[in-house]
């Protein structure tokens, strides 16, 4: 305990070294999850770090994920759609602040199937995807995740929020996976 002189007089003040020791601890199995990604896939991680921090989410979850992934990565949005349903999907991720995706503010996205807590600003169905895409690429032979990779762990989960938002605002989530299905074949066209 260290005692510190203030304005108001002296104080007995705890050391903040655990607190720093679980953060760092944290950040290790952060970048444990984010060692195999592609340039632009470690992108989309720190726009939906951003975002989930921007929105006041205790946790990364899978919507942050893909907001970010179809507003920076031009062939998983192809994936998707290229029509107005992009624009409509966008239209309910960004409501996600201001809207219906305040509710999700006080819980944890979780499947049921993982612990709910995570100590690396990951909420548990987010950090599976993240895993997932990574043995997904490594499947396809060793090249870093990409934003494909990605898309396809983020719907491979039917209770997710991003699932969820892709369901509200129209799409086929089985067109959409068999769509990725394709997508991750060698020498396969997408095509919405």
């Amino acid at each position: 305990m260290t005692r510190l002189q203030g304005t108001d007089g002296v104080r007995d003040v705890q050391p903040r070294i655990p607190r720093q020791q679980a953060a760092d601890h944290g950040l290790n199995r952060s970048m444990d999850i984010e060692a195999g990604l592609s340039e632009g896939l470690a992108a989309v991680v720190a726009g939906a770090r951003r975002r989930a921090l921007r929105d006041g989410d205790r946790q990364i979850d899978t919507a942050h994920l893909l907001h970010t992934l179809l507003e920076s990565d031009p062939e998983a949005r192809a994936v998707v759609d290229d029509g107005p349903r992009i624009a409509r999907l966008l239209g309910y991720l960004v409501q996600r602040s201001i809207g219906y995706g305040l509710r999700w503010q006080t819980g944890v996205e979780d499947s049921g199937a993982v612990p709910t807590v995570r100590e690396d600003g990951w909420s548990p169905v987010a950090a599976g995807a993240m895993e997932h895409a990574c043995t997904l690429a490594a499947r396809r032979g060793g090249d870093p995740a990409d934003g494909i990779d990605l898309l396809a762990a983020i719907v491979a989960d039917p209770e997710s929020r991003a699932v969820e938002v892709l369901e509200r605002a129209g799409v086929d989530v089985a067109t959409l996976r068999a769509r990725l299905d394709a997508a991750m074949e060698p020498g396969v066209e997408t095509s919405p």
